[in-house]
């Protein structure tokens, strides 16, 4: 006769154990994050505070004009050297309407020759170059005085006609059948073609850059040919005081010719200078760091054809024709403050406001990825879900699961209390519930084995099973809050 034992009921899988560590990997992600941001930012930040790009308009006549031609010299200089200024080059027909559009305030620098309008807001950054007025005289001429040249007739040798006027205005001449006689030669034209006899020119008053005057060879070639003599202006002091714009220059022996020697000794004229201006609303820093920046590059800014080959700081005086902009003034005085005098009460505000911004940061910053510690009581929801799974557990090896995973609890209770990542609020309630559980498993084990028992017994001597609960004790508990 057999007689079959109880039958095990299956036993539901136990649910999901609440996490016991919190691992710290979240946070680490988190900081390497928050870093990586917060130094991108602060790099970011410091870049575009030192080196916030500005673009600058310059406005320019024709783009072959010597003006053009240094602007984008002036522009590229600045873009290899990683400047934060960019030059932006606008062209018009001609340098007056530039001047007209820089008048406009639609740009921010412009170049001007001083007998040109000038802008009420032009300051001067830089003297470019000096043209100077050549009095030409056919043959072994002498011109004696420039009243003797109202009685002449007169070529102007130039580049623009804005010359035209410049000269007339010197001798005094004003518009009608008199100043039909002072002339504008044509482009190209030599002087041995200007001096021939077919033309009827008695003079010849050439305006050239310095700069170029003194590598042309033609006036050497002519020279030689007995071709022109080079006069004095007596009057180029006097003409300097009455005319606003001219400026007394000097030749000195040999400027145009070494051999012959022209001017075989110093001789006094007249002049005009090429001013680089900008508005005068232009920042004093902005002004004196662009100022700095031409005059220490200046041997890479001039043309080919030499002009700004000897760029010269700005006249400080306050009677100049152009006052230099405060800034280049500055730098030019040596008066520039440096980047401490200038900044020092700003970053001492700002370490101080930094630090109070940094605490904050670091509060905020702690807060979000800081993992608070779980308390010990929390705990204690999955040690009483193991003791209600005792009943359920009907042999000696799912008790066995029962009695690890409550030890795993243990483990981890003991490790997250020496990391911190569990607190000890609610150890004593944790404690509580581990040794109810521990004992339950232990009487539910010894249970376990006298049923085992009684079921051999029965089996061997033919009776019926008895099943005796009478030392179960059944754990029914509550969630705790």
């Amino acid at each position: 006769m057999s007689t079959e034992g109880p039958t095990a009921s299956p036993i539901e899988p136990p649910p999901r154990r609440p996490k016991v560590i919190k691992t710290n990997q979240q946070q680490v992600f988190l900081y390497v994050v928050l870093t990586l941001l917060l130094s991108l930012a602060t790099v970011w930040g410091g870049r575009a505070m030192l080196h916030n790009s500005e673009t600058l308009t310059f406005a320019v006549g024709a783009p072959n004009s010597d003006e053009a031609l240094f602007a984008a010299k002036l522009a590229a200089l600045l873009k290899s050297n990683a400047s934060r200024f960019r030059i932006k080059v606008v062209n018009n027909a001609d340098n007056a309407k530039a001047l007209a559009q820089f008048d406009r305030k639609q740009a921010d620098l412009a170049v001007l020759r001083t007998d040109a309008k000038v802008p009420l807001r032009a300051r001067t950054l830089a003297i470019l170059e000096h043209d100077l007025v050549l009095l030409l005289g056919p043959g072994n001429k002498k011109i004696k005085s420039i009243a003797e040249l109202k009685k002449k007739k007169v070529a102007v040798l130039a580049e623009n006609e804005s010359s035209l006027a410049f000269v007339r205005g010197i001798l005094d001449i004003p518009d009608g059948p008199d100043a039909a006689r002072i002339q504008m030669a044509p482009q190209g034209t030599t002087l041995d073609k200007l001096f021939a006899p077919s033309n009827g020119f008695g003079a010849v008053i050439a305006i050239v850059h310095a700069s170029r005057a003194v590598r042309d060879k033609a006036y050497e070639q002519v020279a030689k040919r007995g071709g022109f003599t080079l006069n004095a202006i007596d009057e180029a002091k006097a003409l300097a005081r009455k005319l606003p714009g001219i400026s007394s220059e000097t030749l000195t022996a040999g400027t145009l010719s070494t051999s012959p020697q022209i001017p075989d000794d110093d001789l006094d004229t007249v002049g005009l200078e090429w001013l680089l201006v900008t508005q005068s609303r232009m920042s004093p820093s902005t002004a004196g760091e662009l100022a700095r920046t031409i005059y220490e590059n200046k041997s890479a800014l001039g043309l080919d054809n030499g002009f700004a080959s000897r760029i010269e700081p700005a006249s400080t005086e306050k009677d100049a024709f152009v006052m230099a902009h405060q800034g280049a003034a500055d730098y030019i005085n040596d008066d520039t403050k440096s980047f401490m005098d200038k900044y020092s009460d700003l970053m001492y505000l700002g370490a101080a406001a930094l630090s109070v911004i940094g605490s904050i940061f670091a509060a905020i910053y702690a807060k979000i990825t800081r993992i608070a510690p779980e308390k010990a009581s929390e705990l204690s929801t999955a040690i009483l879900d193991i003791g209600e799974r005792i009943e359920h557990a009907h042999s000696l090896d799912q008790l066995e699961c029962l009695q690890d995973e409550l030890e795993g609890i243990l483990r981890g209770a003991v490790i997250g209390l020496r990391d911190g990542t569990i607190s000890t609020d609610g150890l004593d309630t944790f404690k509580l519930g581990y040794e109810f559980v521990r004992d339950e498993i232990g009487m539910r084990r010894d249970y376990l084995k006298r049923h085992a028992g009684e079921t051999e017994k029965t089996v061997q001597g033919g009776g019926p099973a008895q099943h005796d609960d009478s030392n179960v004790v059944v754990v029914k508990t509550a969630q705790s809050a």
